[in-house]
This record gives structure tokens, C-alpha cells and sequence, in this order.
């Protein structure tokens, strides 16, 4: 990698964090800032410095306020450990679905090069370890290796099935299953690390965790639906659509479709998987399945607000559910 093509952007926690992490590790004589930034930390600090929403380290912090956590005591590093797994993910996803961009740059294999981008999204899942296992409770870095392994067999799933071969009445099947063991575990982990940070009991952590399971998967319907529907993420759904990966408009499909239609959609989804324009299947999904998305992802995140209904006290939870509701139209 020429260090020179590392774009520089504005510092951000996360690349803070970086750079505290590698101010502390011990030297290894022989081996220069230059080197190291070159190998890891060039390209651990260009993708940690784009701007994110870090959803997942505000559910950590909010959840350990509702756990009644003292103000002001929370270690930064758990917050941002979840972000840091995030981060790895995305890199690591960007290489098997061949991204072109991600956070408004090219994706990091792009700039730096296959290998040395799979190895700082490999480093980066380890790091994250690092960090819980130093600021958090003992139980939590069981936790977070049990998300990390379903993450993964999620994302099995996610990259090696595609989604127009498969017969339609396995569709929603699958794509439940990976949107649960993907997204679903790793919010799941947050809102988990929030209550687990706090002391709180064991029955308020695990509404807490069945709360977050819950908007995780909310959160990955909505991105779905977003892809095929919102003009700003076409490049995201011409991505998915072209991968023939499983998501939620095609699981919405084979749910409410008859099996003709189902069939015509599912063989142009086979033509985009071999290079047709991906846009008019976007929109003839759209068609299909936006109505019906919208009212399922509004359920299911309505849902995910009853785990808390004894667990958190009715004024906090009107606020979240307001938050919410902000946050899935956002996505309209």
C-alpha cells in the first residue's frame, strides 16, 4: 500500500481509540511508525475516521442509563469495542459482496488492497475483544465470542445461498435466520453490554437482549426495504440484487406472491445476477412488497418495544419509542 493513497479524514472516537491502543502497544525494535502505518494503522485509521451513525454504541450507552448506570462512569472503550466489531464486519463485507464504496469512500480493499484490508477487519474483530475483555464484565467476553461466532454462520448464509435459487417456500426462512444471527445478535450484544456495564438484574438484562435482538432485525428490514425503495441507496440494493443475496423484499415476496409471480421475479432476478441492469428489478420489488414492508417493519419494531414494558419506566420508554419512530422514518 502507498500511504500517500490513504484518504485523511476528520478524527472520530473510534480513531481516537486507535491511536491510544497503538500508543500503548510495546514497540518491536526494528520496525517504524512508517512500516506499521503502512501494514495496520493507515488503514484501521482511514475507515474508523468516516463518519458513522455508531447506532450501536449510543444503544450501549442508553441502555446502560436505563439500567441505572452513574452518570459518567461508563468506560468509553465498551461502547466503542461494539463499534470496533461493526467496523471489522463491514470491512470484511465489502470484500465478499466486491463493494465499491462504503461511508461515502471506497471500500478499504479498494485503497489498500485485498489482503491487507481482510487482515485490519480480522484485527479489528480481535481488538474489540481486547477492549471488553479489559473494561467489561467477565461474562460479556463469553457473550461477545458467542455473538462473533453467530455473526459468522449469519453471514455464511448471507454469501453463499442465493437467494433466487432457493425454492420459495425456504426464502423467508433464510432470510430470517440470517438478518437474526447477523444484525439481530450484534445489537443484541449492545443492548446486553449496556444493562451488563450498569449491575442490572438478570431479568432486566435479558429484556434488554430480547429488546435489542428484536430492533436489530427491525433495523435490517429497514435497510432492505431502503435499498430497493430509496433513490439515495440504489447503489447498495444494485449490490444486493446482483450478489442475489437474501433480504427482506424477497422474503416479503415469497410470502405474499403467488408461485407464477414469484417465479418471473425470481428469474429476473437470476438475469441481474448475471449482469442485467438491476433497476427495474428494484422497482418491480418495490412495487411488490413497500406497503406490506413498511406495516411489517413497524410491527416488528413496535414488538420489540413491549421487552421493555416492565423493565423500563413508562416515561424513558416513550422516549425511546419516539426515538424510534424518528429512526424508521428517516429511512422512508
Amino acid at each position: 500500500m502507498n500511504p500517500e493513497r490513504v484518504v485523511s479524514l476528520p478524527s472520530s472516537p473510534l480513531s481516537a481509540l486507535l491511536e491510544r491502543e497503538l500508543d500503548a502497544a510495546a514497540p518491536f525494535p526494528g520496525v517504524t511508525a512508517r512500516v506499521w502505518e503502512q501494514a495496520l494503522t493507515g488503514p484501521a485509521r482511514e475507515f474508523l475516521g468516516r463518519p458513522g451513525k455508531e447506532l450501536r454504541a449510543r444503544v450501549v450507552e442508553t441502555f446502560y442509563r436505563l439500567a441505572g448506570g452513574r452518570p459518567g462512569a461508563l468506560p468509553p472503550e465498551l461502547p466503542l469495542a461494539v463499534e470496533v466489531l461493526h467496523a471489522g464486519s463491514l470491512i470484511v463485507d465489502d470484500i465478499e459482496d466486491s463493494a465499491a464504496t462504503r461511508r461515502g469512500a471506497p471500500a478499504l480493499h479498494h485503497l489498500v488492497g485485498l489482503p491487507v484490508a481482510l487482515n485490519t477487519g480480522n484485527w479489528m474483530y480481535f481488538w474489540a475483544l481486547e477492549l471488553l475483555a479489559a473494561a467489561a464484565p467477565p461474562s460479556i467476553l463469553r457473550t461477545a465470542v458467542a455473538t462473533l461466532s453467530r455473526c459468522h454462520r449469519g453471514q455464511a448464509l448471507d454469501v453463499a445461498i442465493c437467494v433466487c435459487e432457493l425454492p420459495q417456500a425456504e426464502v423467508a426462512g433464510v432470510v430470517g435466520a440470517t438478518t437474526a444471527l447477523k444484525t439481530g445478535s450484534l445489537m443484541e450484544l449492545a443492548a446486553t453490554l449496556g444493562a451488563a456495564a450498569a449491575g442490572a438484574s438478570t431479568a432486566v438484562t435479558g429484556a434488554f437482549a430480547r429488546f435489542g435482538h428484536a430492533f436489530g432485525v427491525g433495523l435490517q428490514m429497514l435497510d432492505d426495504l431502503g435499498s430497493d425503495t430509496s433513490p439515495g441507496r440504489a447503489d447498495k440494493g444494485a449490490e444486493d440484487l446482483g450478489n442475489g443475496r437474501p433480504s427482506w423484499p424477497w422474503a416479503w415476496l415469497a410470502e405474499q406472491a403467488s408461485e407464477l409471480r414469484f417465479t418471473e421475479l425470481r428469474h429476473h432476478g437470476r438475469a441481474v445476477v448475471a449482469g442485467a441492469d438491476p433497476a427495474p428489478l428494484a422497482a418491480r420489488l418495490a412495487e411488490a412488497v413497500a406497503g406490506h414492508g413498511r406495516a411489517q417493519v413497524h410491527q416488528h419494531l413496535d414488538a420489540a418495544l413491549t421487552c421493555l414494558d416492565d423493565a423500563v419506566p413508562s416515561a424513558e420508554l416513550g422516549e425511546l419509542r419516539a426515538h424510534i419512530e424518528r429512526l424508521e422514518q428517516s429511512y422512508v
